[in-house]
């Protein structure tokens, strides 16, 4: 499995996330035992939210790691609207007890909020201070974002930004992959085949499918994957999506490749709002 630094930690480039995780009880057992399964096979960055399941998520996630903490690197965030000064400690612990962990490894703010960024900072700084966290984030942050996140002082930089991108949501490519690329600040992908079936149905992305014996997915996977200093977390709880996402890492796309889904997609040649889900 490739790999890449994140917040002080190795991690693969091809992570686990937890969105839609921890809401429906019936589907809890298969999805603890998909997140086991990919730390099997090397999936051992797994992304999750106060706000998925309303914790529930959380505690998904707490089950699965139970006794092999030390094998993951743990990623969480925190509602803007808990955000401040004396919101995060609160939310930070709250998500500590439902994941039954003493520390998380990366803690991100979830997108822009209302409470001021210095306050939402040094709330970080002093969660990384007593141990609670190693490093902390931003997600859902355009350029301008983090050009107002640059003036905050802090003991230490943002370590990420996690934000919307795959072929047919590539606007990012624009200013902001390069803005991120440049300061050496890794980017995670959130959603990185799409929502829907419509970018695993395109032609394009059928045709590379087929060149490479592999699956849309996959395709779509490399494609993201093919960006320098970008990790994709993919949320799977069927065990063969699971491989074949783990297997995705060793596509290289062809030029002729890349240049047949931008037909589909165009490389971007202004700038776009960014996109959220």
């Amino acid at each position: 499995m490739r790999t890449l630094q994140l917040a002080e930690k190795t991690v693969p480039v091809i992570g686990q996330g937890t969105w839609r995780m921890g809401e429906d009880l019936q589907r809890r057992q298969a999805e603890i035992a998909a997140l086991q399964l990919g730390i099997d096979i090397g999936l051992t960055l797994i992304d999750t939210a106060e706000m998925y399941g309303e914790g529930g998520a959380e505690q998904v996630v707490g089950e699965a790691i139970a006794g092999r903490r030390d094998q993951v690197t743990l990623v969480s965030k925190v509602y803007p609207h808990n955000a401040s000064r004396h919101g995060i400690p609160a939310a930070c612990e709250r998500s500590l007890q439902r994941m039954k962990t003493d520390h998380i490894d990366l803690y991100l703010l979830h997108w822009p909020g209302s409470h001021p960024l210095d306050e939402t900072v040094e709330a970080f700084e002093r969660l990384r201070e007593a141990g609670k966290i190693g490093r902390w984030g931003v997600s859902n942050f355009d350029v301008s974002d983090l050009l107002e996140l640059e003036t905050v002082d802090s003991p230490t930089a943002c370590a990420t930004n996690q934000v919307l991108y795959n072929p047919e949501q590539r606007g990012i490519e624009y200013d902001l992959l390069p803005w991120m690329q440049n300061a050496y600040m890794p980017l995670m992908a959130y959603c990185p085949i799409g929502q829907g079936g419509d970018l695993l149905m395109n032609p394009a992305i059928l045709e590379v499918a087929k060149r490479h014996g592999a699956t849309p997915a996959q395709i779509s996977l490399a494609w993201v994957l093919r960006q320098d200093g970008v990790i994709a977390i993919p949320k799977a709880v069927d065990p063969h999506h699971l491989r074949s996402n783990a297997e995705a890492v060793n596509i290289e796309l062809t030029l002729d490749d890349e240049l047949l889904i931008d037909t589909s997609w165009p490389v971007p040649t202004r700038k776009r709002p960014l996109e959220m889900v």
